[in-house]
């Protein structure tokens, strides 16, 4: 079985990025406005993308400011009986995201698809359990210079998702990647 997985820095607290997992309001937030049913354990969600369908997914666990879980039981064949799950943490100022969409039978490129739109709701997510709205743009870097500086703004790539594996398969202990937009 293959897997997709994501992690993601917020600046909000753990409270806001749960409640933001775990009500209809904060759902339809960051994912789909057409959010509907049961969000309490045991419950069953409807997330719809108007014609383009959507999915059921039953509430199997949350607890609160450290996770939360479901199964899909209506959606997409390769989707149907996968789980989704968001692991929270504290980690110095920011609440840490540790996303799973578990339990793919097969890598397809149906799968390569889904992680790129999960990454893009995340981000959602994350801009969405905010205290306040804010202007999205990166943050300037100082250590930034040469190509990866475009514009303006300056890209921190040792504080990107490239980084991170960089110095993940370098075996460097404690290394974060966390929020590349922070306020």
């Amino acid at each position: 079985m293959a897997d997709i997985l994501h992690r993601v820095g917020a600046t909000a607290t753990l409270g806001q990025v749960y409640e933001a997992l775990t009500s209809l309001d904060g759902l339809a937030a960051w994912w789909t406005t057409d959010t509907q049913g049961d969000s309490a354990p045991g419950g069953t969600i409807q997330f719809r993308f108007g014609d383009a369908g959507g999915f059921a997914m039953n509430v199997l666990d949350q607890r609160p400011n450290e996770r939360v879980e479901w199964e899909v039981t209506e959606g997409p064949e390769e989707w149907v009986g996968t789980h989704v799950g968001f692991d929270l943490k504290q980690e110095d100022d920011y609440t840490i995201v540790l996303f799973k969409h578990e339990g793919w039978r097969e890598p397809v490129e149906f799968m390569s698809h889904c992680s790129t739109k999960w990454a893009t709701f995340l981000m959602s997510l994350k801009q969405s359990s905010r205290p306040a709205p804010e202007p999205r743009t990166p943050r300037r870097s100082e250590s930034a210079t040469g190509p990866e500086r475009e514009e303006g703004v300056a890209v921190d790539l040792e504080r990107t998702c490239f980084g991170f594996a960089g110095r993940a398969a370098e075996g460097v202990d404690g290394w974060s990647n966390v929020d590349l937009w922070e306020t």
